[in-house]
């Protein structure tokens, strides 16, 4: 099984893909993550088009049934929170146009099942997907850390 994480936004989004099974060890083999960077003085709509390119191309390229997707956390800035809504609105269109099941995770839920506590710090995040992945470091940058601990949480979580 292949789980496709993702921590979302509209100027760099955070992905990892990781593959359970067929002998794999532990918590699974770690087979691609990244980020997806956005042009600020690029249109919203269309930094949204080109995420929804991106994570299309990603799901065809490495064909996962899952897609742990982590929720939005509520800002003070209302703007902000909808803004990134919108984001996650074309991340689930993706996965809902390739049938993949569809798991959300709080922010800090994932870093509860990944770190054992929800305020975990970002480098602890990293050093916990390092170690539980059998990584020689933590994926960089922060975000594409993220991105692996939400498809972790699903993992570990199912």
């Amino acid at each position: 099984m292949k789980v496709l994480g993702v921590d979302p936004g509209t100027q760099v989004t955070g992905y990892g893909v990781i593959e359970t099974g067929n002998g794999t060890p532990g918590m699974g083999r770690l087979v691609e993550c990244g980020v997806f960077r956005f042009g600020r003085n690029n249109s919203l709509p269309s930094r949204l088009a080109e995420l929804h390119h991106e994570i299309a191309q990603l799901i065809k390229r490495h064909q996962p049934s899952v897609l742990a997707l982590e929720d939005a956390f509520y800002h003070k800035n209302v703007r902000t929170t909808l803004v990134l809504g919108h984001a996650r609105g074309v991340i689930l269109l993706a996965a809902a146009q390739a049938e993949l099941a569809i798991a959300h995770y709080a922010p800090a839920m994932i870093k509860k099942t990944v770190v054992g506590t929800g305020g975990a710090r970002k480098n602890q995040v990293g050093a916990m997907v390092a170690h539980l992945l059998r990584l020689k470091s933590a994926p960089q940058p922060a975000d594409a850390a993220d991105g692996v601990a939400a498809a972790l949480t699903y993992i570990l979580r199912a």
